[in-house]
C-alpha cells in the first residue's frame, strides 16, 4: 500500500491526518479501487490506536471514497458508469451556478491564482499533479462565489471521480483540449462575462464527463 505515514502516537488529531492521508492516496489512484484498507496495519503505519483509524475509515465511508463490505471489510470503493454519469451531470448543474455567481465578484488576486494555475498544469508532464492543479484552477474561479455549501459539495463530488479524470487524461491525450478549454473559461471570467464563463464551464465538464464514461465502456471496465 502507497501511504505517507507519520508517528502520530502523540498527536491529539491522529484522525484527522489518517483521513487526509488515505483520502489522498484514494483520489490520486495511489491506493486502487477494491483494495482492502486493514485497519491493524494502518494503526501500526501512524503508532496509534484503531480508534482514529475507525473514525477516519467512517469519515471516507461517509465521502463515498470506501465502503464497508461482508467478508472483506473495509475497501476502497469504485463507481459504476451510470453514477459516474450522474455525478457528471451534477457537476454540469452546479459548477455553471458558482461560476455565474463568482464572476462580478472575482478580484483580480483570484484571476493571476487561476492564470498562474492554468500555466502550470498546461506544462505539468506528471499525471499526478494534473488533478491537484486542475482542481487549484477551478477553485480560483469559484471562491469568490462565496457559496461554502455548494463548494464544499463540489470538492466532495471531485473527490469521488479524480482519480478515473486523471486516468483518462492520461491515457486519451485529453490533455490539450481541456487546456484550451481552461484559458477560454479563464478569458471569459477576466472579459466579466458571467453567462460565457457558465457555459464554457457546462461544457467543459460535459465533454470531460463523456469522454471519461466513453473510454471506460469502450475499455471495458
Amino acid at each position: 500500500m502507497k501511504l505517507k505515514a507519520f508517528d502520530l502516537g502523540r498527536q491529539a488529531s491522529s484522525a484527522d491526518v489518517i483521513y487526509d492521508a488515505l483520502r489522498d492516496a484514494i483520489i490520486r489512484g495511489e491506493i486502487e479501487e477494491g483494495e482492502p484498507l486493514r485497519q491493524d496495519t494502518i494503526a501500526q503505519m501512524f503508532n496509534v490506536s484503531r480508534i482514529p483509524v475507525r473514525e477516519a475509515m467512517q469519515r471516507l465511508e461517509a465521502q463515498g471514497l470506501v465502503v464497508s463490505e461482508r467478508y472483506k471489510g473495509v475497501i476502497v470503493a469504485s463507481l459504476s458508469h451510470d453514477q459516474i454519469t450522474e455525478i457528471f451531470q451534477f457537476r454540469a448543474l452546479v459548477e455553471p451556478t458558482v461560476i455565474k455567481l463568482a464572476v462580478p465578484l472575482m478580484t483580480q488576486a483570484s484571476l493571476d491564482a487561476a492564470q498562474r494555475y492554468c500555466d502550470a498544469f498546461a506544462a505539468e508532464t506528471d499525471p499526478v499533479r494534473w488533478g491537484d492543479l486542475n482542481r487549484d484552477f477551478h477553485t480560483a474561479l469559484y471562491k469568490d462565489s462565496d457559496k461554502k455549501f455548494f463548494l464544499s459539495m463540489i470538492d466532495k463530488t471531485n473527490d469521488l471521480v479524480e482519480r478515473y479524470v486523471r486516468l483518462v487524461l492520461y491515457l486519451t491525450k485529453g490533455m490539450r483540449s481541456a487546456v484550451a478549454e481552461h484559458q477560454a473559461i479563464l478569458d471569459a471570467c477576466k472579459a466579466r462575462k458571467p453567462e460565457l464563463a457558465a457555459e464554457l464551464t457546462r461544457q467543459h465538464i460535459d465533454q470531460a464527463g463523456k469522454a471519461l464514461v466513453g473510454f471506460l465502456r469502450d475499455h471495458h471496465r
